[in-house]
């Protein structure tokens, strides 16, 4: 047959029938079987176009049959999945050939400003589970989203769902990268759930990997039979640079071919999923073999190009949608425009400030409570801007690989001891009032304590059990976003750390925008058990303070004190480097948030 006039990879209609084009230039021929010709392996040969590059059209075949490729090299055949496979019967099974049509009816979504968002971070096959199966879909997360949009969530960040071997895993380990897992509902689902997001106010940003793929039932490898030394073929490095810690499956950044495959894979998520924003897996695997900034000798220098790349093509189509990277690194070029040699990432994942904060948390003993610590972490910036990280106290990552939920390490055994929820909800405190895009983990709201797992969906029960710290979450949430506008200064930049005293384990911080009454907030937290009925503290002006939020309200928890916050009128003299003190009452792990009415 002809070569297709059709551009594009993998199969797509065209008249008459389907057109499929794949790359594989070590091969001496391949054929597309499946439905359409009987699993012939002599009925449609695709036409090499001399490139690498191998196409057809095939009359009669049809939305929804299966299909393979089979590739020759020499006397050897390959029976192999198409790369760009949009569904999948399973991840060892067949590809299927697309209907590209979907109702989205008129979903033109406004992404949230960066300060402006909170993000819930969900997997789908334990978020919410269907009934009598204990496995999650899109559909039955679907479910949920009224709920997120009560709590005040704005976006959500979907683990990891490429197509990948069995029905449960963390979605790290994708087998077909242009497919979405079919036990959850594949790109349909996916879809669905995305334009049910939008309607609720809610963006979607999706995770990608590309630091490695599979390994398992991963067809990519060894694609067209070409091979050095047993190594992964085309689509991957063949020599050192392979190894990754899950396998020698790092794709070649530095062959044309591969980096498009990632590129087209990258924007096709943006442009035909409607998702809002991509979370890249450990990039510091992309940019190094051994995923460290202390090893130059490991660097990728055309991994760094790629993400730069990637980067720009989605700022100059979808500028307003956000790229996310989990570097772990701590390096500011991450989030450095690629004009000035950095990667390009709009935020990256700020190890930092997990560390001293969950840290000083689930240490057992008040004295040794590293509250200096966690005053650096609150102001610690990977570049200019406070929106280019983004802060956290649990993720799948800090709440698996040896370590728990975070209430369950403050008291192991124990999660709904009053300690573990005063001390976590400081946790949610500092996340919610510290300059940064917030994130919290699936059930972090209602005291979710168990270790994550693929396997064991969320106890929806907890919401109910633990109502009162969902509400707390709440209404940080509320605040954090000024939705009573009275707090404007938590959408802003700017932080002063003004109070650390280790020996009474209180910190207090200025947070503001522009400054002035309605925007100045103060946010004063107690780290230990001792209360405060009168501490004296800083404020940046005169006048009447009113507290805004107390996380030892009896609402929250009805063994919590509630009886020790009040209202403050800031006078006299300067304390704290700021001009006028005042005293305000602080519970046992108690936190107040204070700010003035607008004048």
């Amino acid at each position: 047959m002809p070569v297709s006039a059709l551009p594009g990879m993998g199969a797509r209609q065209c008249d008459g029938g389907v057109s499929f084009r794949v790359w594989a230039p070590n091969a001496r021929g391949i054929a597309v079987v499946g439905d359409f010709n009987g699993w012939s392996a002599t009925a449609d040969a695709l036409t090499s176009e001399d490139n690498g590059y191998w196409s057809g059209d095939v009359a009669g075949a049809r939305i929804g049959q299966q299909y393979k490729y089979l590739i020759q090299n020499g006397d050897a055949s390959f029976w192999k999945n198409d790369p760009y496979a949009f569904e999948m019967t399973q991840s060892n099974g067949n590809a299927i050939i697309p209907d590209p049509s979907f109702d989205w009816g008129t979903d033109v979504f406004q992404m949230p400003s960066w300060n402006d968002m909170v993000i819930y971070e969900i997997h789908i096959g334990t978020f919410h589970s269907e009934p009598n199966t204990g496995k999650g879909t899109f559909e039955s997360a679907m479910q949920k989203l009224p709920y997120l949009q009560d709590l005040g969530i704005n976006v959500v960040e979907i683990m990891a769902s490429d197509e990948f071997p069995t029905d449960s895993s963390w979605g790290y380990n994708p087998s077909q990268i242009f497919a979405v897992e079919s036990s959850y509902g594949g790109f349909r689902g996916l879809n669905t759930f995305v334009k049910a997001a939008h309607a609720h106010g809610i963006a979607v940003v999706y995770d990608v990997v590309y630091n490695h793929l599979g390994p398992g039932d991963l067809d990519l490898w060894q694609f067209d039979g070409w091979q050095i030394d047993g190594k992964g073929g085309i689509y991957f490095y063949q020599d050192w640079r392979a190894a990754t810690p899950w396998g020698d499956t790092r794709p070649d950044y530095g062959r044309s071919e591969v980096r498009q495959y990632l590129l087209d894979n990258a924007l096709m998520w943006l442009e035909q999923r409607h998702l809002d924003g991509l979370r890249w897996d450990a990039t510091n695997y992309i940019r190094n073999v051994h995923g460290s900034d202390a090893d130059r000798a490991a660097d990728l220098p055309e991994g760094w190009t790629l993400i730069q790349q990637i980067n720009d093509a989605i700022d100059v189509s979808q500028s307003w949608k956000i790229s996310i990277a989990e570097d772990m690194q701590g390096n500011s070029a991450i989030t450095t425009p690629t004009a000035a040699g950095g990667a390009g990432f709009d935020a990256q994942w700020d190890e930092a400030f997990l560390g001293a904060v969950r840290g000083a948390l689930v240490d057992q003993n008040d004295a040794s409570r590293d509250i200096q610590g966690v005053a650096v972490a609150l102001d610690h910036r990977l570049d200019g801007s406070a929106w280019s990280r983004v802060i956290y106290t649990e993720s799948h990552d800090a709440n698996a690989n040896g370590h728990a939920r975070l209430p369950e390490e403050i008291w192991p055994g124990n999660a709904g001891s009053w300690q573990a929820r005063k001390r976590s909800a400081l946790g949610a405190v500092l996340t919610l009032t510290a300059p940064g895009i917030p994130m919290l983990f699936q059930g972090q709201e209602f005291l979710e304590d168990r270790y994550f797992s693929d396997m064991i969906p969320l106890d929806w029960n907890k919401a109910e059990s633990y109502s009162g710290i969902r509400q707390l979450y709440c209404d940080l949430i509320r605040l954090r976003r000024n939705q009573s506008g009275t707090t404007g200064g938590l959408c802003g930049e700017h932080i002063v750390v003004h109070h650390v005293d280790s020996a009474t384990k209180v910190i207090a911080y200025h947070r503001w925008s522009a400054g002035g009454s309605g925007d100045d907030v103060v946010v004063v937290v107690n780290f230990s058990e001792q209360s405060y009925p009168s501490y004296s503290i800083g404020f940046p002006s005169s006048g009447i303070w009113k507290v805004r939020f107390n996380s030892d309200w009896t609402g929250y928890g009805p063994d919590f004190g509630g009886e020790l916050s009040y209202d403050t009128e800031a006078t006299g003299e300067g304390r704290d480097d700021m001009p006028y003190n005042g005293n305000v009452g602080l519970g046992p792990y108690g936190a107040i948030i204070l700010s003035q009415d607008r004048s």
